[in-house]
């Protein structure tokens, strides 16, 4: 009998290191930051003077969660991908008017924040499972956030 739980621990220990790693009752996260001008303008006299062309720099920080980390990598994703996919994304609205890249929409930053999680998604499609949370910051006083799966 204590020759089989001595067994049976080594074949635990070997399953176990065999196994992606996984944060203990949480998640991994992986972190990336970059930055882009827009100009834009909102449509409703609830955005007050906001309705006319003016301009934003916003500063993006975008998280990638996951409670596993890629078997014998272990890591949740290339930081260098991480941050080239976020580049490329940036690039599209980076130093454009948002009124012409995307017509009919009011590009809040609420809005951007999902905008820019879809094309993350869209980039990274078999290179990241998990969580993505996109935060933009406006200004050092306010920031809006959007935080979902990918698809």
């Amino acid at each position: 009998m204590a020759a089989l739980r001595a067994l049976l621990a080594v074949l635990a220990v070997v399953v176990l290191a065999a196994a992606p790693a996984r944060a203990a009752n949480g998640m991994y996260s992986l972190g990336v930051k970059d930055s882009f001008m827009i100009a834009h303008s909102f449509k409703g006299k609830e955005f007050g003077p906001a309705e006319e062309l003016h301009g934003a720099t916003y500063v993006v920080e975008v998280e990638f969660r996951a409670p596993r980390l890629v078997e014998k990598l272990n890591w949740l994703l290339n930081l260098d991908d991480a941050h080239t996919a976020l580049a490329d994304v940036l690039h599209k609205y980076h130093l454009k008017n948002l009124d012409l890249v995307i017509e009919g929409e009011n590009t809040t930053t609420e809005y951007m924040c999902k905008r820019i999680h879809g094309d993350l998604c869209e980039k990274l499609q078999g290179r990241f499972r998990g969580e993505i949370a996109v935060k933009l910051n406006e200004s050092h006083k306010g920031w809006a956030m959007y935080v979902g799966k990918t698809k």
